[in-house]
């Protein structure tokens, strides 16, 4: 007999959310059950005794992940993960939502049942242009500079910089970020409802006023270290390329390296004295070929040149290119939100000819949208 559930379980919002609770993140079999019923029929095949789900290969595992998700039917009512999220004016994003983040399809079954967002919603355009750069929580001061020169860096040219919101150089480059004007996203790995870690929680209040925290674990869900680790890939699949600035031998952040490695991601690793157990973990990349070195901000650019862009338009402040033609708008996006860029940074930046980038330019400047800063070019503010 089939479990009594408290909610419209054919509502396809309410059953994914469902998912998103009885099935732990990063879950293959229940993504691979979820990816070949749907959220709705697979939720009735675990209410069921059923042997076998139908219309799905044999599989070893179904009778074990069932016995698993079951206990959690009961109580289980999704619209409490609504309720929770909405009240602090966030948003359930599905796969199939145009907000939603295609990189992420990457993940196989290993795809997340669906995101939970505070700030903006539209994750696909915020990562339209995104790095991950993760690292050691107990950091150095070395570390710590490098982590904000390269969110300075990778912000000023209009990358959105991707991490966990931990301690340490999650924390440098995010702040980084942040105080640089340009979107942020830190992937939490409980529910939202309890920011963690709560001594950052001003720091990621900035992030979601800037650009948006998000996690696939509903409110409620404690951070618990196996959830960190799954978190970890989301890191790796929204970004296109993972860097990690400090690492020890055993850091959390080369679980991040090796899932983008297993992505086919680019990763870069930043060198240290080689006499830092901070750096070992980094050393350790290097030498094994998952990463490649990278010492700024430039080189970690050449980790993404020559990757398709997504189809997403990138993320912009609303009204800044109204009434502008394509390629001043291609070119205006491009520059960084405060600081300057020269002209050929601009070039690789906005796809266009030094001519065509040169001619925006000068269009820009007559209508006041730019204007000169010593060897390169800004933004007017108005």
């Amino acid at each position: 007999m089939a479990e009594r559930l408290a909610f419209d379980a054919t509502d396809e919002l309410l059953a994914t959310v469902a998912w998103s609770r009885i099935s732990e993140p990063g879950e293959h079999v229940a993504g691979a059950l979820v990816r070949a019923l749907g959220p709705v029929a697979a939720l009735d095949w675990v209410r069921s005794e059923s042997q076998q789900p139908p219309g799905v290969p044999p599989h070893i595992g179904w009778q074990a992940a069932a016995a698993r998700w079951r206990p959690r039917l009961q109580a289980l009512d999704p619209r409490r993960e609504l309720e929770a999220i909405r009240r602090r004016s966030g948003t359930v994003v599905l796969p199939d939502d145009p907000r939603w983040p295609r990189r992420l399809d990457d993940l196989g079954d290993r795809r997340p049942m669906c995101l939970y967002v505070l700030g903006s919603a539209r994750i696909a355009s915020i990562t339209h242009r995104a790095v991950a750069v993760v690292g050691a929580r107990a950091c150095t001061d070395y570390g710590r500079h490098v982590a904000r020169e390269l969110g300075v860096g990778l912000t000023g040219r209009g990358v959105t910089v991707v991490s966990g919101g931990a301690f340490g150089i999650d924390a440098a480059v995010h702040k980084a970020a942040v105080v640089e004007g340009g979107p942020a996203l830190a992937v939490m790995a409980g529910g939202l409802d309890r920011l963690y870690p709560r001594d950052n929680l001003e720091l990621l209040e900035e992030v979601i006023e800037n650009g948006a925290v998000v996690s696939e674990a509903p409110p409620g869900t404690a951070p618990m270290r196996q959830r960190f680790l799954a978190r970890n890939r989301l890191i790796a699949a929204l970004s296109e390329a993972t860097v990690v600035v400090e690492a020890a031998w055993r850091s959390g952040a080369l679980s991040t390296a090796r899932q983008a490695a297993e992505l086919l991601r680019p990763v870069g690793a930043v060198p240290g004295a080689v006499t830092s157990m901070a750096s070992s973990g980094c050393h350790r990349l290097l030498r094994e070929g998952v990463a490649v070195c990278v010492t700024d901000v430039g080189e970690v650019l050449e980790l993404t040149a020559g990757l398709e862009p997504a189809a997403e338009e990138p993320f912009t402040q609303p009204g800044l290119l109204d009434g502008l033609g394509p390629q001043e708008a291609r070119v205006l996006d491009a520059l960084p939100v405060r600081a300057a860029a020269e002209v050929d940074n601009l070039v690789r930046v906005c796809g266009l000819s030094v001519t065509e980038t040169l001619g925006a330019l000068g269009l820009l400047e007559m209508a006041g949208r730019v204007e000169r800063s010593g060897a390169g070019w800004r933004r007017r503010q108005s």
